[in-house]
């Protein structure tokens, strides 16, 4: 009404605060929600991230390290906690996977738009020919649920595994069987951890790290999500993609679930996620309101 009496009188300056007034319900009701976004039960809490290379060899495997480091710088401009429990290093660069437990306010509400595969097309620095080559990598997104929350799990279903810890960690890690690999034979989810001195230590956190993953699967379930999602697994590869990278021939991140585009590559990868998480977790609000 401010605007229409200001067209009305030719009154510049009641116009200009007409549209600052505007801005500012715009953004006030913006804030709102995001906040809402940010209320499910797991939202406010830290978060998991298991990273793992797929399709696209030697450049998969870098690939995944990279998004490992996105991940990282992403959680640090957030001010949040990274603790990396395993890393598995690849025969030639990069790594196989890895898993970190990332500490901080609403850092599974905001990461849980990550959840999925990631594709990387580029020209090849490990191509003597320098073509172009299209990666993999996954990221699996859980929240880091407190120790309060009790997940009733039967040890006759579980495929432990032990094994010496690879990378940094000094003579003990190398020389003992200290890093653990827990397999839930049922549902197929594997978690692991390498990142502490003493085998207890490393099983005790993969143990909180699975009870973590089986909790998230029931509340899904009951949300009737998880039924469907468990068994029909994307494999990381052509068509199962959330977001593509584009280094070459032209720079381009695309979001594949909201159609948001930007050529800020370098910037992306060094971090700067926050207008994708945001888009893609206001557009799902959106639909779920």
């Amino acid at each position: 009404m401010l605007l229409e009496l200001a067209d009305e009188a030719s009154d510049e300056a009641t116009g200009k605060e007409a549209v600052a007034a505007a801005k500012a319900v715009g953004k006030a009701l913006d804030d709102l929600e995001f906040r809402r976004m940010l209320s499910g039960e797991f939202d406010g809490q830290g978060a998991i991230v298991q990273i793992q290379a797929g399709a696209g060899g030697v450049d998969a495997s870098d690939w995944a390290q990279m998004l490992m480091r996105m991940i990282m710088r992403y959680a640090e401009r957030k001010g949040w906690k990274v603790e990396v429990v395993d890393e598995q290093p690849a025969e030639e660069a990069g790594i196989k996977g890895a898993t970190m437990i990332i500490s901080g306010e609403n850092a599974f509400g905001l990461l849980k738009a990550e959840n999925g595969v990631h594709r990387l097309v580029r020209v090849s620095p490990f191509d003597q020919q320098g073509r172009r080559q299209t990666s993999f990598a996954s990221m699996t997104i859980t929240p880091d649920i407190d120790d309060d929350i009790v997940v009733d799990i039967n040890t006759e279903d579980l495929k432990i595994d032990t094994y010496r810890a690879g990378g940094a960690g000094g003579q003990h890690v190398n020389k003992t069987d200290s890093a653990v690999r827990i397999t839930h034979m049922p549902t197929g989810i594997v978690v692991q951890c390498q990142n502490e001195r003493s085998q207890h230590s490393n099983k005790a956190k993969a143990m909180k790290m699975l009870s973590a993953r089986l909790y998230e699967l029931e509340v899904s379930k009951r949300e009737a999500k998880a039924a469907e999602e468990a068994k029909a697994k994307l494999k990381i590869e052509w068509g199962s993609q959330i977001r593509s990278y584009v280094l070459f021939p032209y720079q381009q991140v695309n979001d594949h679930r909201t159609e948001v585009k930007t050529s800020q590559v370098s910037a992306v990868l060094d971090g700067d996620l926050d207008d994708l998480i945001r888009t893609f977790l206001l557009q799902r609000a959106g639909a779920t309101a």
